[in-house]
């Protein structure tokens, strides 16, 4: 029997975590997987700005005594205070930046699309702050675990100004890339802010079309890489999906790892989903009819138990499939089915969805935001799901649905295509739905094919539902390889 591996010390640096600021995958990620890490063992800790949305009083954070001290090049010395709190449901501490000049203000990233115009200095100023917040806490990580451009400055500064810091210097770092879209590419005079120096400046490192790329530069200097699925990890190694960073994924392939999201079945389980009217099961689906007609009269559709309804929870954004949806859904309503839709995103989408509600009330219902307990009801309510998405990294309402036996519709694409098995009619395997082309005629005929199989193989439809509700995709599980991941990272970095 061999010996239990020691615990590490894990922290996270990232823009978002849930509950206290989210806006997609990245935010659940950061909210969920060190509560697993955790219970591996590992004293994980994750580091983010306290933006003013979250409320200290709410989830009962306390000041810490003293000022952190942030150095930030050609700006300046910087300083804060730090307020501590802790994942819900969990002993993991989390701690929050307080600076009302970088963070106070509504949103995360900017209000109504449109980014704030010092994001470069918010977010330098949260990576260097993950690298003196041990020195506050007397605490030496052997994991910085960054995320995404907002952090990956956080990599090249343990490989620059922290590399001989007693404290920090040996920590290897991990890079997750959550959506490859969104690099941090910000004006050349930024190199003074990292003050790394300029030789830092190359196609090498942190250069790309004569600007300062964050997230290529944490490619280049973290110790190890992952994203949120095997699929997406290789798809991010071609021109189609590596938006102009292909090469550099490409160089660093051996290093790339693909670690599938989990699933918080505590709060997406029709069994014990405290937001909709009526639980089930696999074995007693009675309550999802229930929980249609609820649906259905939530947004004034007719009350029809012979309709298929469809859903979709997204952001209206162009990567989600919105303009396919847009372009397919006159066709789409020629078929006999009811659509309900929920999102928030580019204003033509909104004008455009509400308008299509407004004209075919009998078909379409749309609600403009997110809105939490919603989404549970319509994953419940919907009897399929449609993600049509351009690229997704890894994509989570799939597996919800899958959960909700609600079969997706989906593109086969990233995590989509790693999570959904296509349905074979001849064997009654698979538990969903999955098209290739990024064409809005795929998507109607893929529709029509679920549409058919509603109405004239009610067998496999029930096939479908059985094999999704009996599929896990469990953190746990995704908890135990970024512990092989971790441990990988500290041997390369302790030259081992």
């Amino acid at each position: 029997m061999t010996a239990a591996r020691p615990g590490l010390n894990i922290l996270f640096a990232a823009s978002e975590a849930a509950p206290f600021a989210k806006t997609g995958g990245l935010g659940e990620v950061v909210g969920d997987l060190p509560r697993y890490l955790r219970a591996l063992g590992h004293d994980v800790r994750v580091l983010l700005p306290r933006y003013y949305t979250i409320d200290p009083e709410r989830y009962g954070l306390t000041m810490l005594p003293g000022t952190l001290v942030v150095p930030m090049g050609i700006v300046g010395t910087m300083y804060c205070g730090v307020c501590e709190g802790r994942l819900p449901g969990s002993d993991v501490p989390v701690y929050f930046l307080e600076h009302e000049g970088l963070y106070g203000r509504d949103g995360i990233y900017g209000i109504e699309n449109v980014s704030f115009l010092d994001n470069d200095n918010r977010y330098i100023f949260l990576s260097r702050a993950a690298l003196e917040l041990p020195k506050m806490l007397g605490w030496k990580p052997d994991i910085v675990h960054a995320h995404d451009w907002h952090t990956a400055a956080v990599p090249v500064f343990l490989n620059t100004l922290y590399r001989t810091d007693p404290l920090v210097g040996n920590a290897a770092s991990i890079l997750t890339i959550h959506n490859m879209q969104y690099q941090g590419s910000f004006y050349p005079g930024l190199m003074d802010v990292l003050g790394i120096g300029w030789e830092h400046f190359t196609f090498l490192e942190l250069e790309k079309d004569d600007q300062v790329n964050l997230l290529k530069g944490g490619m280049y200097h973290a110790t190890l890489l992952n994203t949120v699925s095997q699929g997406y990890a290789r798809e991010i190694q071609t021109p189609a999906y590596g938006w102009g960073l292909e090469g550099v994924v490409r160089e660093r392939a051996d290093d790339l790892w693909g670690i599938l999201n989990g699933v918080d079945y505590h709060e997406w389980d029709p069994a014990i989903d405290r937001y909709i009217p009526a639980n089930y099961s696999a074995d007693d689906l009675s309550g999802k009819a229930v929980c249609k007609r609820a649906l259905q009269r939530r947004f004034g559709l007719p009350e029809r138990d012979d309709l298929p309804v469809f859903g979709v929870v997204s952001r209206m954004v162009p990567q989600k499939g919105t303009d396919l949806l847009a372009e397919a859904i006159h066709r789409l309503i020629g078929l006999e089915l009811q659509l309900v839709i929920v999102g928030n995103g580019e204003p033509w989408a909104h004008f455009f969805f509400g308008g299509m509600a407004h004209r075919h009330p009998d078909r379409v219902g749309c609600h403009i935001g997110y809105d939490n307990a919603l989404a549970h009801l319509v994953e419940a309510g919907a009897d399929f799901f449609l993600m049509p998405s351009a690229f997704e990294p890894c994509g989570l309402n799939q597996m919800y649905s899958l959960a909700y036996g609600t079969p997706p519709v989906v593109r086969a694409t990233g995590g989509l295509d790693d999570s959904v098995e296509n349905f074979n009619e001849a064997t009654g395997s698979g538990d969903g739905f999955k098209f290739w082309n990024h064409t809005a005629s795929a998507l109607y005929d893929t529709v029509g094919w679920a549409v058919w199989t509603w109405y004239n193989n009610p067998q496999g439809l029930a096939a479908l539902r059985r094999n999704g509700m009996a599929k896990r995709f469990t953190w746990e599980e995704a908890a135990r390889k970024y512990d092989e991941l971790y441990r990988a990272a500290l041997q390369r970095r302790l030259g081992g």
